[in-house]
């Protein structure tokens, strides 16, 4: 299956950006080869469909902490605007960048109340972010009171135990005991120690991301177990159980601190061959239709675009950073892009994104969510390098 980037596209760029939108003739649409413009005009499209249907999607109760008033402060809303603001920067787009400034003046740089839960950090990423962006430090009072807090009293809770989520979370709340967390939390520490200066807050989110990599990461298969339940347990057929989007979790989240972290820091080699042991492992799992399974080492049943967003992004970004081979992941790369690209509705709609959950399960044509337009977007901002830096090749070729 081709990429294909219709012409609507095109017309949501132009809504987005104020321009008058281009004549579309009433025959079928064309199609055009990849490009960045092309790139960009799927991420536009996707990122105007959903800041146009913010309400569409579930609030899950996770602890006895959190209400559904809360939810604009927590992790599916944080995942979708770490998307967004990577996407904005990218493009250099005015508009989806005043949206994600808009949602932060609208949540007064605010934390939902659990006061250690990697979750709840993660919408940190997106305030020093706004606050970098705007040359505005005033934004970091309250992720740094947040921060400092757990500094002035650092959780000696093990990690060796069974999570019990529904039910309050103590041990999450002190820990980073669970594979998404290292999206979630650490990368939002590394950033705030970037634009502040302040080395406590990497030391901190270095500290805890080996402790979480050490329990959770199997040496052998060089995947994260989604959380303790998950190290013993086996499928059907017998074999491990890594999920998708748990392991996409951990690998984009990976990307995030290396991004950040200084080039000089003691821990840089080791997250960087971690990083490298995972893409040479997630390559092969890719499906034949370009989407990775719900379970990694399970047969591929359906789409499912969360797990195969974060795959692409980080694979993307590592070939763009020079730790990846272009040559060997850039048709995987390809792959996992004409795959998102086709789940994408007429009307912007992402769809087979598997809904919030903690391991492998069913997913549908229909199933949209926040963090899945997230990883859509981080996709979308490091493949349209590659896909510039491919037309550039070749034009100097040409030359």
């Amino acid at each position: 299956m081709s990429l294909k980037i219709l012409l609507n596209g095109a017309v949501a760029l132009a809504l987005l950006s104020g321009s008058p939108a281009p004549a579309v003739a009433a025959s079928k649409p064309a199609v055009v080869a990849v490009s960045a413009a092309s790139v960009d005009a799927a991420g536009r499209k996707v990122a105007a469909w959903q800041l146009t249907h913010m309400d569409r999607f579930d609030y899950v109760p996770v602890s006895a902490f959190r209400k559904d008033t809360e939810a604009p402060r927590d992790w599916i809303q944080a995942a979708f605007y770490i998307g967004l603001y990577s996407f904005a920067d990218a493009t250099q787009d005015p508009y989806l960048t005043a949206a994600v400034l808009k949602h932060g003046e609208a949540e007064q740089w605010g934390f939902d109340p659990r006061p250690r839960h990697a979750d709840a950090d993660a919408t940190g990423a997106v305030w020093v972010w706004a606050a970098d962006r705007t040359r505005d430090p005033s934004k970091l009072a309250p992720i740094r009171a947040r921060f400092d807090a757990v500094l002035a009293n650092p959780s000696t809770v093990s990690l060796d135990f069974e999570p019990k989520p529904a039910k309050g979370d103590p041990y999450c709340q002190a820990r980073w005991c669970w594979s998404d967390a290292i999206f979630m939390a650490p990368p939002a520490w590394v950033s705030l120690a970037r634009v502040s200066g302040d080395r406590r807050y990497l030391d901190h989110a270095d500290r805890e991301f080996w402790a979480t990599t050490d329990y959770l990461y199997d040496k052998a298969d060089h995947l994260y177990f989604r959380d303790s339940r998950f190290i013993k347990r086996r499928s059907e057929a017998g074999r491990k159980i890594f999920w998708g989007r748990g392991n996409g979790w951990a690998f984009a989240g990976i990307a995030r601190i290396l991004r950040d972290l200084p080039a000089n820091h003691p821990s840089r080699p080791r997250y960087e061959a971690i990083f490298k042991q995972m893409a040479a492992r997630i390559a092969p799992l890719q499906g034949p239709e370009g989407y990775w399974p719900v379970s990694l080492l399970e047969p591929q049943r359906t789409p499912e675009t969360s797990g195969t967003g974060f795959f692409v992004y980080g694979l993307a970004w590592g070939v763009n950073h020079g730790l990846l081979s272009r040559a060997k992941y850039g048709p995987v790369i390809d792959r996992g892009w004409k795959a998102l690209d086709a789940a994408i509705e007429p009307d912007g709609r992402l769809g087979w994104v598997q809904r919030v959950g903690v391991a492998p399960d069913q997913v549908g044509r229909d199933d949209t969510q926040l963090y899945g337009v997230g990883a859509f977007l981080l996709a979308a901002s490091e493949v349209r390098v590659l896909a510039a830096s491919s037309s550039a090749s070749k034009g100097s070729a040409r030359r």
